[in-house]
Protein backbone atom coordinates (compact mmCIF):
# COMPACT_ATOMS: atom_id res chain seq x y z
CA UNK A 1 0.00 0.00 0.00
CA UNK A 2 1.52 3.08 -1.13
CA UNK A 3 -0.10 6.64 0.53
CA UNK A 4 1.05 10.08 -1.49
CA UNK A 5 -0.17 13.48 -1.43
CA UNK A 6 -1.43 15.69 -4.29
CA UNK A 7 0.44 18.77 -4.79
CA UNK A 8 0.07 20.13 -1.42
CA UNK A 9 -3.81 19.50 -0.84
CA UNK A 10 -3.19 17.57 2.20
CA UNK A 11 -5.32 15.19 0.99
CA UNK A 12 -4.57 11.23 0.29
CA UNK A 13 -4.14 9.39 -3.08
CA UNK A 14 -4.16 5.90 -1.98
CA UNK A 15 -2.07 3.19 -4.20
CA UNK A 16 -3.42 -0.33 -3.96
CA UNK A 17 -0.89 -2.81 -5.31
CA UNK A 18 -2.14 -6.62 -4.23
CA UNK A 19 -2.67 -10.02 -5.33
CA UNK A 20 -5.89 -12.60 -4.87
CA UNK A 21 -5.01 -16.51 -5.32
CA UNK A 22 -7.07 -18.39 -6.68
CA UNK A 23 -9.78 -15.64 -7.49
CA UNK A 24 -10.24 -15.68 -11.81
CA UNK A 25 -9.62 -11.25 -13.02
CA UNK A 26 -12.68 -11.85 -14.89
CA UNK A 27 -14.18 -12.24 -11.31
CA UNK A 28 -13.29 -9.99 -9.71
CA UNK A 29 -14.06 -7.60 -12.08
CA UNK A 30 -17.69 -9.05 -12.14
CA UNK A 31 -18.14 -8.81 -8.55
CA UNK A 32 -16.57 -5.40 -8.53
CA UNK A 33 -19.14 -3.89 -10.96
CA UNK A 34 -21.97 -5.97 -9.49
CA UNK A 35 -24.12 -3.49 -7.33
CA UNK A 36 -26.56 -5.66 -5.71
CA UNK A 37 -24.10 -7.63 -4.40
CA UNK A 38 -21.82 -4.99 -3.05
CA UNK A 39 -24.68 -4.02 -0.80
CA UNK A 40 -24.34 -7.53 0.83
CA UNK A 41 -20.89 -7.53 1.44
CA UNK A 42 -19.49 -3.79 2.14
CA UNK A 43 -20.25 -2.85 5.88
CA UNK A 44 -19.87 0.78 4.35
CA UNK A 45 -22.09 0.90 2.00
CA UNK A 46 -25.73 2.79 3.26
CA UNK A 47 -27.36 3.01 -0.19
CA UNK A 48 -26.15 2.63 -3.85
CA UNK A 49 -27.75 2.32 -7.16
CA UNK A 50 -27.24 2.62 -10.39
CA UNK A 51 -30.09 5.45 -12.75
CA UNK A 52 -29.62 6.61 -16.14
CA UNK A 53 -29.64 10.43 -16.64
CA UNK A 54 -29.63 12.25 -19.42
CA UNK A 55 -28.81 8.82 -21.48
CA UNK A 56 -25.43 8.49 -18.97
CA UNK A 57 -25.39 5.63 -16.53
CA UNK A 58 -24.62 7.18 -13.00
CA UNK A 59 -24.32 5.88 -9.45
CA UNK A 60 -25.03 7.01 -6.37
CA UNK A 61 -23.56 5.87 -3.30
CA UNK A 62 -23.42 6.84 0.48
CA UNK A 63 -21.05 5.46 2.48
CA UNK A 64 -21.45 5.18 6.45
CA UNK A 65 -19.07 7.27 8.10
CA UNK A 66 -18.30 6.61 12.17
CA UNK A 67 -20.61 8.22 14.98
CA UNK A 68 -20.25 11.68 14.77
CA UNK A 69 -19.17 12.13 11.70
CA UNK A 70 -21.97 12.42 8.66
CA UNK A 71 -22.39 9.91 5.53
CA UNK A 72 -20.76 10.82 2.64
CA UNK A 73 -22.31 10.32 -0.71
CA UNK A 74 -20.96 9.79 -4.30
CA UNK A 75 -22.24 10.70 -7.45
CA UNK A 76 -20.12 9.12 -10.66
CA UNK A 77 -19.68 7.23 -13.62
CA UNK A 78 -17.89 4.24 -14.07
CA UNK A 79 -16.82 2.39 -17.14
CA UNK A 80 -15.36 -1.10 -17.41
CA UNK A 81 -13.33 -2.27 -20.47
CA UNK A 82 -11.45 -6.04 -21.11
CA UNK A 83 -8.27 -5.05 -23.06
CA UNK A 84 -5.34 -7.04 -24.58
CA UNK A 85 -2.10 -5.72 -24.06
CA UNK A 86 0.84 -7.51 -25.79
CA UNK A 87 -1.38 -10.90 -25.50
CA UNK A 88 -2.09 -10.03 -21.44
CA UNK A 89 -5.90 -9.57 -20.76
CA UNK A 90 -6.58 -6.81 -18.43
CA UNK A 91 -9.51 -5.65 -16.96
CA UNK A 92 -9.87 -1.72 -16.39
CA UNK A 93 -12.55 0.29 -14.17
CA UNK A 94 -12.75 3.87 -14.43
CA UNK A 95 -14.45 5.87 -12.02
CA UNK A 96 -15.22 9.95 -11.77
CA UNK A 97 -17.37 12.24 -10.11
CA UNK A 98 -19.74 14.09 -12.30
CA UNK A 99 -22.22 16.74 -10.95
CA UNK A 100 -25.64 15.43 -11.97
CA UNK A 101 -28.83 17.99 -11.38
CA UNK A 102 -31.32 15.08 -10.76
CA UNK A 103 -28.78 13.88 -7.64
CA UNK A 104 -29.18 16.67 -5.37
CA UNK A 105 -27.58 16.95 -1.95
CA UNK A 106 -29.29 15.48 0.98
CA UNK A 107 -29.63 17.65 4.31
CA UNK A 108 -27.19 15.29 6.90
CA UNK A 109 -25.05 14.00 4.20
CA UNK A 110 -21.39 15.57 3.16
CA UNK A 111 -21.67 15.41 -0.85
CA UNK A 112 -18.05 13.64 -1.73
CA UNK A 113 -17.42 16.10 -5.08
CA UNK A 114 -13.83 15.70 -6.14
CA UNK A 115 -13.47 11.73 -6.73
CA UNK A 116 -11.20 9.56 -8.88
CA UNK A 117 -11.10 5.83 -8.97
CA UNK A 118 -8.55 3.36 -11.98
CA UNK A 119 -8.63 -0.53 -10.98
CA UNK A 120 -6.42 -2.68 -12.95
CA UNK A 121 -6.97 -6.49 -13.03
CA UNK A 122 -4.76 -9.34 -14.57
CA UNK A 123 -3.93 -12.71 -14.10
CA UNK A 124 -1.17 -13.38 -11.74
CA UNK A 125 0.10 -16.59 -14.19
CA UNK A 126 -1.30 -18.93 -12.17
CA UNK A 127 -5.60 -19.45 -10.53
CA UNK A 128 -5.54 -15.74 -8.99
CA UNK A 129 -5.14 -11.95 -9.97
CA UNK A 130 -2.77 -8.99 -9.33
CA UNK A 131 -4.87 -5.97 -8.69
CA UNK A 132 -3.92 -2.27 -8.78
CA UNK A 133 -5.91 0.48 -7.51
CA UNK A 134 -5.26 4.12 -7.51
CA UNK A 135 -8.11 6.11 -5.49
CA UNK A 136 -8.41 9.53 -4.58
CA UNK A 137 -10.91 11.73 -3.10
CA UNK A 138 -11.80 14.77 -0.82
CA UNK A 139 -14.01 13.41 1.62
CA UNK A 140 -15.17 17.27 2.83
CA UNK A 141 -15.33 18.41 6.05
CA UNK A 142 -13.05 18.03 8.64
CA UNK A 143 -11.44 14.25 9.12
CA UNK A 144 -9.95 13.44 12.03
CA UNK A 145 -6.60 12.02 12.07
CA UNK A 146 -7.26 8.96 13.73
CA UNK A 147 -9.82 8.20 10.58
CA UNK A 148 -7.24 9.02 8.20
CA UNK A 149 -4.86 6.95 10.25
CA UNK A 150 -7.43 4.24 10.31
CA UNK A 151 -8.13 4.02 6.50
CA UNK A 152 -4.48 3.89 5.46
CA UNK A 153 -3.73 1.11 7.89
CA UNK A 154 -6.69 -0.50 7.84
CA UNK A 155 -9.43 0.43 6.22
CA UNK A 156 -7.95 0.39 2.60
CA UNK A 157 -5.82 -3.35 2.84
CA UNK A 158 -9.36 -4.68 4.62
CA UNK A 159 -10.83 -3.59 0.83
CA UNK A 160 -8.71 -6.38 -0.84
CA UNK A 161 -9.64 -8.71 1.79
CA UNK A 162 -13.28 -8.20 1.99
CA UNK A 163 -13.52 -8.02 -2.32
CA UNK A 164 -11.83 -11.50 -1.69
CA UNK A 165 -14.01 -13.22 0.52
CA UNK A 166 -17.22 -11.71 -1.34
CA UNK A 167 -15.13 -13.17 -4.97
CA UNK A 168 -15.36 -16.88 -2.76
CA UNK A 169 -19.09 -16.13 -1.81
CA UNK A 170 -20.15 -14.66 -5.26
CA UNK A 171 -21.42 -18.17 -7.15
CA UNK A 172 -23.31 -19.44 -4.21
CA UNK A 173 -25.15 -15.96 -4.30
CA UNK A 174 -26.42 -15.39 -7.80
Amino acid sequence: LFISFPQQSGLYEYKIFGGLADIPPKLCADVYMDLDFRKKWDQYVKELYEETHDGEKVIYWEVKYPFPLSNRDYVYIRERREMDVDGRKIWVVLAESVAVPQCPEKPGIIRVKSYKQSLVIESDGKAGCKVYMYYFDNPGGMIPSWLVNWAAKSGVPAFLKDIQKACLNYSKST
